[in-house]
């Protein structure tokens, strides 16, 4: 397999299934309901505010792979807007898995040659650190969305 479609997999198994870890954001969101996203636990950030993170750092490499500008503040990453209902909970869960996909299949449709290019500026490190770099921030913040799960009775085993 060609090193930018394994990159792209990597990138889709942490949000579908199929990683190595054996834990997806889909499967670890499915059965948490708005009131468990939004409980707050201690001084951790809640599952709401953890997958929007998520989320947010996967629309900054989007927009830089649709030929966009790379903006992203990290004191904006954690700004979830208010979720007071399921369908505002459903919203935020589809949209960061419908958006996971996009960026899953601009990542295939990259050249390869293209990875170790400037990832808009060479302080930011080239693509494939990038793009590695959304793999393993997400897998990170999977393993804490996992914790809290347990910690507010979320009932669905993955």
């Amino acid at each position: 397999m060609a090193l930018i479609k394994q990159i792209a997999k990597h990138f889709r198994d942490v949000h579908f299934g199929g990683n190595w870890t054996c834990v997806n954001l889909k499967d670890t969101l499915a059965n948490v309901d708005w009131q468990q996203a939004t409980t707050k636990v201690q001084d951790l950030n809640t599952i709401a505010a953890l997958t929007f993170h998520i989320n947010y750092y996967v629309g900054v490499i989007t927009r830089v792979l649709q030929g966009g500008p790379l903006e992203g503040h990290d004191k904006l990453s954690f700004d979830v807007p208010p979720i007071t209902s399921e369908a505002d909970w459903q919203q935020l869960v589809n949209k960061a898995l419908t958006e996971a996909e996009v960026l899953a299949a601009l990542i295939e449709a990259l050249d390869e040659k293209k990875l170790f290019e400037d990832f808009t500026d060479a302080r930011y490190g080239n693509y494939y650190r990038n793009l590695m770099g959304v793999t393993e921030h997400t897998h990170y913040h999977l393993g804490q969305i996992s914790l809290i799960r347990k910690m507010v009775g979320a009932s669905n085993v993955v």
